[in-house]
């Protein structure tokens, strides 16, 4: 991608995600990722309907009448987004890419968060950690973020969602909320590390996928390549039983992803990139308020 197109790209993302989340997220994000908890502000007299809890004895003794402790959310968040970078997500047959897709959701998250004074940091992963940007706030460190997505190019193509979620819980000393972008077409569990990392950080899975992973259209024979092995074969897709057998496979596989993130307690949603990513992030706001 050429300097000139790049900066128009990541133009065109800040101008309409920046949109988004100032006038479509703004206070649902708000409401549905909470501070760390609650942070010592003043005293104040003790009213009726006080918990009484909540009495500084040690001022109440001083001035000879009762006070109360007032506390007010710690709103700063450390959000980290876990972006996968592996082989797959360059796959797209309709509108576009699905790490396109994951540039656009982060970003709008991102403008989300520091609208919030959160910090915003990224970890790409593959089957290896491929770049870790610490947290910071600012636009500036965003629109570095989103060329980063554009641009990068992995080392390796294929994935270990694992892998990067265990980085996560050994490189953040403090509770966050993470992100966790994928497609998740993964050969290897990773329930273990999820149930670990959400008992410490607040997790949140975002699936994207394309259509044609869930329905095979009529067209003939057709060669397909698996984006991380380079394995290639030629399929009929003229025959009912293939195409049926393949979205046989897709409804098998999410029902064991959702299976994977009930059991480890975490949040998510799953988009396609011939969707809206709206409607999708309104409804995983929506079920955390």
């Amino acid at each position: 991608m050429q300097t000139s197109e790049l900066l128009k790209k990541v133009r065109q993302i800040e101008i309409k995600t920046r949109r988004l989340s100032q006038n479509i997220f703004a206070g649902q994000y708000h409401s549905a990722f909470k501070g760390r908890g609650m942070a010592f502000s003043e005293v104040r007299e003790y009213q009726y309907g006080d918990d009484v809890r909540d009495i500084d004895w040690n001022v109440t003794a001083r001035f000879h009448r009762p006070y109360v402790k007032v506390f007010e959310e710690e709103r700063e968040l450390t959000v980290m987004l876990l972006v996968d970078v592996s082989g797959s997500l360059d796959f797209g047959t309709i509108r576009q890419t699905k790490r396109d897709l994951v540039a656009e959701i982060a970003a709008t998250l991102a403008f989300s968060a520091i609208q919030n004074n959160d910090k915003i940091g990224v970890i790409f992963f593959s089957d290896q950690i491929e770049k870790y940007i610490p947290p910071k706030k600012g636009r500036k460190h965003i629109l570095f973020i989103i060329r980063e997505m554009l641009t990068f190019k992995p080392q390796s193509l294929r994935t270990d969602v694992g892998m990067a979620v265990e980085f996560l819980t050994r490189m953040m000393k403090h509770s966050c909320t993470a992100f966790l972008m994928s497609d998740f077409f993964v050969r290897s569990s990773f329930q273990n590390q999820l149930t670990i990392a959400n008992q410490k950080h607040d997790m949140v899975a975002i699936q994207v996928y394309d259509q044609r992973a869930k329905e095979l259209p009529d067209v003939g024979l057709i060669r397909v390549r698996d984006a991380e092995t380079g394995h290639e074969m030629v399929i009929d897709t003229s025959s009912k039983k293939l195409r049926h057998a393949h979205t046989a496979y897709w409804y098998r596989r999410q029902a064991e992803l959702r299976q994977v993130f009930t059991h480890s307690n975490v949040d998510h949603v799953s988009v396609s990139t011939n969707e809206d990513f709206v409607k999708s992030l309104k409804l995983l706001f929506a079920m955390r308020t």
